[in-house]
């Protein structure tokens, strides 16, 4: 077994590691200046080096930065008398595996160390064994072990090489893009130009110009001719993403397009023709917004010739390992620093969330791990603040699609209002220093409220949004901000 090194000028600290981590039956070599360090890494390395930040003939964080850059995966572990912001800000910008602040306790430096040396053994097995990461996008749409995805990669498999167009549906953050960059990488058009527009995200008064185009002089500001993404997206793909929030009148102008293959540019005199595929994602359900006319029946049905339905996360939990590790991966060497691992109690944790973010919520949480978890190995303590609330409920509560609910203890008792267990859950969250809780138990009250609506009324939002008292417009962007997509 390699030994730990230790550096610091300070002849006692040296002694007590030593010491310390001999009745540990670690075996140790000790250093006094970092000049040395870096001479006998040219010949060996060791399992875990611990140095001090303040020594002469050399800082601690520039001989940290020094072993990042020809041994990155070795674990650091800095300790200084000086435990302010800089220093520790500095030490784990340098990639440091931890940080101990002098005076320390012996045994939990000690248990630190430990932990750095076997994070590093099972790091040096993994890296034996696990291939080159893909990029993002190749690996979300080709490694996948549940049904449903299978079905999605045969599905793009038999589209790709069409012209046809692909309505994608799905919840926000299933990956819809993704799946539209592989329909038009795998295909015919894959040298062509994919080009992307969100309608959700452009201004109404913007939209026309954006898509078709306009012409010199055509309005205030408009000095010169400026090509939509229907021209830029000639011979390739335009991808229309949240078309269910395209304006009524500008679905008039889209119907045409899609019927003759041209258009007019804003101010525009002259027909402009293209050729390009449309493929069009919503996360709403487009024949409702038909029933209550905000969606052309006639565009519905010309949009709607092909649908791939993406499942949610919670769909296939089969993923997350996967997926998650694969984000801690990207996350990582993004940062510069060694990839993260999660063990299998922190798995199997994150594998009961509900994910109502779906696969963008997990890559968020894997990029909050690798800046924010401690060490190189993950466990269940170490897990973002909302998956640790799912994980600490009380005796008797289940999670149902992220909501905390409280069963009866026995038939015998006595029913209790909501308004009791309303408030054993947010003394139980009081208790715990859980964050945000007002944040997440209005979300969870108004997840309950619209889901038992729509059900009730068949998923009618007209008739959901009048028994709730609220207006149209407000469930809808209630629905669409929860992430609640109504089959």
């Amino acid at each position: 077994m390699k030994p730990v090194w230790i550096v610091d000028d300070d002849q006692a600290i040296r002694w007590v590691l030593e010491k310390a981590l001999a009745r540990a039956g670690v075996t140790t070599r000790s250093f006094s200046q970092a000049a040395d360090v870096l001479a006998a890494l040219d010949s060996e390395t060791p399992a875990t080096l611990v140095s001090d930040i303040r020594m002469p003939g050399g800082s601690g964080l520039d001989l940290l930065r020094k072993i990042k850059d020809g041994h990155p995966s070795l674990p650091v572990i800095v300790m200084t008398a000086f435990a302010d912001l800089d220093s520790t800000v500095s030490a784990f910008q340098g990639g440091a595996f931890d940080y101990l602040a002098k005076p320390f306790d012996v045994n939990e430096a000690v248990a630190l160390i430990q932990r750095a040396v076997q994070e590093n053994a099972d790091a040096d097995l993994d890296q034996a064994a696990t291939p080159t990461e893909p990029g993002a996008e190749r690996w979300m749409m080709t490694q996948s072990s549940s049904t449903s995805m299978q079905e999605i990669f045969r599905a793009i498999g038999r589209l790709a090489q069409s012209k046809v167009t692909v309505l994608i549906t799905g919840e926000s953050g299933t990956g819809k893009e993704l799946v539209a960059r592989a329909l038009h990488g795998h295909g015919a058009r894959a040298n062509g130009p994919f080009v992307a527009l969100n309608a959700a995200a452009i201004p109404r008064d913007l939209l026309e110009a954006e898509l078709f185009g306009h012409e010199r002089g055509a309005f205030t500001g408009a000095n010169n001719l400026r090509r939509g993404r229907f021209e830029e997206a000639n011979g390739g793909t335009l991808f229309l993403d949240e078309i269910g929030d395209m304006p009524i009148e500008l679905q008039t102008r889209l119907l045409r397009v899609l019927a003759e293959g041209s258009f007019y540019r804003v101010g525009g005199a002259q027909p402009v023709r293209v050729d390009v595929r449309i493929v069009a994602a919503t996360h709403q359900p487009l024949e409702q917004r038909v029933e209550q006319g905000l969606f052309r029946e006639d565009l519905f049905h010309r949009l709607n010739v092909i649908r791939l339905r993406l499942p949610p996360l919670r769909e296939r939990i089969e993923d997350i390992p996967a997926l998650a590790q694969h984000f801690l991966t990207v996350s990582a060497r993004a940062l510069g620093v060694p990839a993260k691992r999660l063990t299998p109690d922190a798995l199997a944790v994150l594998t009961r969330f509900d994910f109502p973010g779906n696969v963008r919520q997990l890559e968020n949480f894997c990029h909050w791990l690798t800046v924010m978890a401690p060490g190189q190995t993950i466990d269940r303590q170490d897990l973002p603040p909302e998956i640790r609330a799912m994980e600490q409920q009380g005796p008797g509560e289940t999670i149902v699609r992220g909501i905390t609910t409280t069963a009866s203890a026995s038939t015998e008792s006595a029913p209790q209002s909501w308004q009791d267990s309303l408030l054993r859950d947010a003394q139980s969250r009081l208790d715990r220093g859980e964050p945000a809780i007002m944040a997440t138990l209005t979300r969870q009250f108004e997840r309950i409220l619209l889901q038992t609506a729509l059900d009730a009324s068949r998923g009618r939002r007209v008739e959901a949004a009048s028994r709730l008292g609220i207006g149209r417009n407000t469930i809808t962007r209630k629905l669409r901000d929860l992430g609640i997509e109504d089959e």
